[in-house]
């Protein structure tokens, strides 16, 4: 009876140490948490980026200046007095 009570403590104590929640998955699941809280951050960044682009683009309240930056890059349209200087 005390084999079979420390078989099982032995492979209680394996699983604590070795398995996927053990302490030698810490530092693995450590740096997975620090991957994805950043990829959260670039996340977030990118949707008040848009946010605020849909907020300029409301169809009652169009911002002018994104308006004809919008039209200019997408329909390629231009004043007749204006220059266009193509930067790379």
């Amino acid at each position: 009876m005390q084999a079979i009570a420390l078989c099982c403590l032995l492979a209680l104590s394996g699983v604590a140490i070795i398995g996927p929640s053990g302490v030698l998955a810490w530092s693995e699941n450590r740096r997975l948490l620090a991957e994805h809280q950043q990829e959260i951050k670039q996340l977030v960044e990118q949707r008040d980026h848009l946010s605020n682009r849909v907020r300029l683009l409301d169809p009652h309240h169009v911002d002018p200046d994104l308006a004809g930056e919008l039209l200019r890059a997408k329909l390629n349209v231009v004043h007749p007095d204006e220059m266009v200087l193509l930067l790379h």
